[in-house]
């Protein structure tokens, strides 16, 4: 068996991170039969740069052939914020409909965790985010009132109501974000949670905070409510937002299967990232089950550190276990994360775990276990 994969090292640590998530991966191709045809991309700040180009359609194109990418990281202190994030990474998510992102929440053995007296068992939980909608639809706008007025009338009732203010006097500047909930949005994410849990410990715990906005996230409620029937094998919960964070601290036992709108996703993941050992250790996918998905480490690009071969690849290679296990090779996965927790048991890690191995050396040695154990 040959899978295609597209790689796409990035900036910063990105392509050293990759290359060491490659090199495990294509191990766990030898053990278990099958090969990687990895084609790379170059896109990222240097080709910005460069060109000015970002996501090209020729690259759009390209990209549609491959079941899965394989992303390092994006961002460059010589880029200004939210270009590359936006023109990039967040242009593929969007143009491949990935609206899963799906992020594990688990303790492995030997890392420690700042929950107190918490161990694996008690930390391993997924999170489902909802990936394309909520308030990252990109609908809204910033204004002066007294410039724009006509702009202004479309807000002036709402704004009176909410304010007792008037618009065009009281208001020197404006803005407004607009989320966006969809039934099918809602409904497709939500049966890939209940899904997902029957694999698991079935149970399935909604996030929302539809006792403030109780249209956007009432909408979420009642899809969640209409899926659920059709699973009565598993168990059901709603946790406001708020509340959610505090059981993650308190009690992260208590959950399998968390499924949340994209901004509460966005932030209860990287709570999750620090109760399983910080973003050293976290990983996503960024899922079309139907598609092209895309793999990656959650955290950023760390530019001071580019070239130095000192970047945990962990995450990364994490990703790359979740890749394998998307494409159907379920014991290739599960050998690379047993590679991995073998790796921190022996203390073969980087200096931010608090060993003193290279990237690249890791990469080596969690190949050399898959190839071996």
């Amino acid at each position: 068996m040959q899978y295609r994969v597209a790689a796409i090292g990035g900036d910063g640590i990105g392509p050293e991170i990759i290359a060491a998530g490659r090199e495990v991966l294509d191990a766990a191709g030898e053990r278990y039969g099958f090969d990687i045809d990895w084609t790379e991309f170059d896109l990222g700040a240097e080709r910005y740069l460069a060109t000015g180009e970002l996501l090209t359609e020729d690259d759009i194109q390209e990209l549609s052939k491959f079941p899965a990418i394989y992303f390092g990281a994006i961002g460059d202190e010589r880029v200004r914020p939210g270009i590359l994030e936006k023109g990039i990474l967040l242009a593929i998510r969007f143009h491949f409909d990935q609206y899963i992102n799906l992020r594990p929440i688990r303790l492995l053995e030997g890392v420690e965790t700042p929950l107190a007296k918490k161990r694996p068992e008690d930390i391993d939980f997924v999170v489902v985010r909802e990936n394309t909608e909520d308030f990252y639809v990109g609908i809204g706008s910033r204004f002066t009132g007294r410039r724009e007025k006509k702009t202004l009338e479309v807000l002036r009732e709402i704004y009176s109501v909410r304010f007792g203010l008037d618009v065009e006097t009281d208001a020197d500047e404006l803005a407004y974000q607009i989320g966006v909930i969809t039934r099918e949005g809602a409904g497709r994410v939500i049966r890939y949670a209940f899904d997902l849990a029957m694999q698991r410990r079935k149970k399935v715990t909604s996030v929302d905070k539809a006792n403030v906005l109780s249209d956007v996230y009432g909408l979420w409620r009642d899809v969640f409510s209409e899926v659920s029937r059709g699973y009565p094998a598993v168990s059901t919960e709603f946790n406001f937002v708020d509340a959610v964070t505090m059981w993650f601290l308190k009690n992260p036992e208590w959950f399998d299967v968390v499924v949340t709108p994209n901004m509460f996703g966005d932030i209860i993941t990287d709570l999750g990232a620090m109760i399983q050992g910080g973003l050293g250790l976290a990983p996503g996918g960024n899922i079309n089950p139907s598609g092209t998905s895309m793999f990656e480490p959650i955290h950023g690009s760390a530019p001071k550190y580019r070239g130095q071969d000192v970047a945990n690849p962990l995450a990364t290679v994490w990703a790359g276990s979740m890749l394998l296990d998307h494409l159907g090779e379920h014991e290739a996965a599960a050998a690379v994360l047993r590679a991995i927790e073998r790796s921190i048991l022996d203390g073969f890690v980087t200096r931010d775990m608090g060993g003193a191995k290279k990237t690249s050396e890791v990469g080596q040695y969690l190949a050399t276990l898959i190839r071996t154990v």
